[in-house]
């Protein structure tokens, strides 16, 4: 599997600039647009809480939309596999949409195990440097194994599984998270009063 790339040099590409840009967009909404992204092993629940946290801002009244990682594999990433180039190629694509909700003045919330830091490191590049917010959901292995809501562990310990993040292929913790939730002792309620706590305290609420 081979993906294409095109440079910036390519001669037929012309940059538009519009009237209305991502300040006034954001103005609008009240907020200060950014990506909240979710990082963890699979089942440390990382979508759970991009969902509560939605649900939460939307109650508050603020313009978010959430890209879970089994959603994009249903539609835009839905022709890569699971190895290594793939899930890179996942990363970067779903990077390039969460900036351009950025760029729409959304808050725009990501659930995905994005396993590696130079991939994450990546996406937070696509932005300027606030608007990128790294929330690491601190489950162990071992917790997450015994969660195992999708089975999927016990596939990869059988060898049904190939390049599964925690067994057969590495998770690289965030060195320095914006957010380190530990989501297998605190209250969940507790933990997205926390994340919102810290937009509140850095003016990404009531802009």
């Amino acid at each position: 599997m081979s993906f294409n790339k095109l440079t910036h040099n390519d001669k037929n590409l012309l940059w538009h600039n519009f009237n209305i840009s991502k300040k006034q967009r954001a103005e609008i909404k009240k907020q200060k647009p950014c990506i909240i992204w979710f990082t963890g092993l699979s089942g440390s629940g990382k979508s759970t809480l991009g969902n509560l946290l939605e649900k939460r801002l939307y109650e508050l009244g603020y313009h978010t939309y959430l890209l879970d990682g089994d959603n994009v594999r249903h539609g835009l990433s839905s022709d890569l596999g699971f190895n290594k180039k793939s899930r890179v190629e996942n990363i970067r694509r779903v990077g390039e949409v969460a900036k351009l909700f950025v760029d729409s003045g959304s808050i725009v919330l990501a659930a995905f195990i994005s396993p590696f830091l130079e991939d994450r490191q990546i996406v937070r590049d696509l932005v300027e440097k606030d608007e990128f917010i790294e929330i690491y959901v601190n489950v162990s292995l071992e917790v997450c194994e015994k969660r195992d809501p999708k089975g999927l562990y016990k596939k990869a310990r059988a060898g049904e599984i190939d390049d599964f993040t925690g067994i057969s292929s590495p998770y690289e913790k965030p060195i320095k998270p914006d957010i380190n939730i530990r989501n297998d002792k605190i209250d969940i309620n507790k933990n997205i009063d926390k994340i919102i706590l810290y937009l509140k305290e850095r003016g990404y609420l009531d802009a």
